[in-house]
């Protein structure tokens, strides 16, 4: 009877390989904090120099939206179908000599803003939001990358901010730990994202072990770089990854000044392009090309019209532009299938069409946003993942003059 040992043993072991085989191909556990559709809160209105900081009155309360948003506009979000807000919150002033007799207050005002927002019921996504470059300012996301002295304050931060919101319900506040990082965008084979990466998951939950945490790829959250991540790096089922994505950028960032020296010579590209005759489309190209040509750097300018021209190609019709915009989403579901990571553990954390760059007097249609906007919560929503537009107000608001709900852009959002 000797074999019968023999025999459970290689039928345990079996089981254990057929289960460890099957565990492998199964999504991970979902993390605890549920979302669906979200905006984006606004940053800054004043942006106010590091020199004012030491200045309660000008930081207090935090995140500045506080001072002109109410529970009432939380609510009108709420009634129109958004279920969660992702508010940006500017690390900097953390980072601050400056603040440092009322630091304690600051942390204290974003964990009130949180509640607020969740009285409204509405969830929370504290998002920490470094600028990428401010030449006022002691701490922004380039020292903050370069800087190992810095890092480890940020990382002090993140710990903070994480035993800050710790008891709050973890199925009400997840905490985003970097927006957008700017790292790894070189080619070079030397990747410093997973490593801080790494870093930063473990002081947030050193802190917060209940807390849903949001992470990225490096390189300003493309999905290019998430999907250079091996999730199986964070040894955590209670996450949720997050891509951004204003593809094409050619339509979304019309105008815009502070996004490279193209750009801001390109409006009146309608969105879709083809949906006016071919000769308005050639119209609204030869204006483009004409302040290229009067007012671009002359070394800029051959340049530039050829990119344009390449750019506009990879869009005319409706089969290259839906190519280029589900391009990113089928990139995130092959990395999401390749780890076993279910659709509703992923996150577009920002998208959105710009409405009017500050100066500038040329105003994006409304009906033009709403049907971009449209087009990509279709593609989210079919793809199973939760999506945060850019932004309550600002350049690429949602809201109209009065500061209200912009009801064009609600029905493009497949809101009320």
């Amino acid at each position: 009877m000797a074999f019968l040992p023999t025999m459970f043993k290689k039928l345990l072991l079996s089981g254990l390989l057929l289960s460890l085989a099957s565990a492998c191909c199964l999504p991970a556990t979902a993390a605890t904090f549920k979302m669906k559709r979200g905006v984006n809160l606004d940053m800054w209105t004043t942006w106010p120099d590091e020199s004012r900081w030491n200045d309660e009155g000008v930081l207090l309360p935090y995140p500045e939206w506080r001072k002109t948003l109410t529970e009432q506009d939380f609510r009108a979000l709420k009634q129109a179908g958004f279920d969660f807000i992702r508010i940006p919150v500017d690390p900097s002033p953390f980072l601050s000599d400056r603040t440092a007799a009322f630091r304690d207050r600051l942390y204290e005002s974003v964990l009130q803003s949180v509640r607020l927002v969740n009285r409204a019921g509405l969830k929370a996504v504290v998002d920490l939001h470094l600028i990428p470059a401010g030449d006022d300012r002691s701490a922004d996301m380039i020292q903050v990358m370069e800087k190992p002295a810095l890092f480890e304050r940020y990382l002090e931060t993140v710990r903070t901010m994480g035993r800050t919101l710790a008891h709050e319900p973890p199925e009400q506040v997840a905490l985003e730990l970097m927006n957008e990082p700017v790292i790894d965008c070189d080619p070079s084979p030397v990747a410093g994202w997973p490593v801080k990466l790494r870093r930063l998951f473990a002081a947030a939950r050193s802190s917060a072990t209940r807390l849903t945490l949001v992470l990225s790829g490096g390189c300003w959250a493309k999905v290019e770089f998430l999907a250079r991540l091996d999730p199986r790096d964070i040894p955590d089922d209670n996450i949720i990854w997050t891509f951004h994505s204003y593809e094409p950028f050619l339509l979304t960032h019309q105008g815009a000044k502070w996004a490279g020296d193209f750009i801001r010579y390109v409006t009146g590209i309608p969105y879709p392009p083809y949906s006016v005759p071919k000769p308005e489309q050639k119209k609204i190209l030869d204006g483009i090309r004409r302040r290229i040509e009067d007012e671009a750097p002359p070394e800029r300018r051959a340049g530039m019209l050829a990119y344009l021209d390449e750019q506009y190609a990879l869009i005319d019709t409706p089969e290259k532009l839906s190519e280029v915009m589900e391009a990113p989403f089928r990139t995130v579901e092959a990395w999401a299938g390749k780890y076993g990571i279910a659709p509703e553990n992923i996150f577009l954390g920002e998208f959105g069409m710009i409405r009017r760059e500050y100066g500038n007097s040329y105003r994006m249609p409304a009906e033009w946003r709403a049907a971009y906007l449209h087009d990509v919560t279709t593609l989210a929503e079919r793809y199973g993942y939760a999506w945060a537009v850019w932004s309550w107000g600002g350049a690429f608001g949602i809201t109209d003059k009065s500061g209200k709900l912009d009801p064009v852009l609600l029905k493009g959002l497949g809101l009320k």
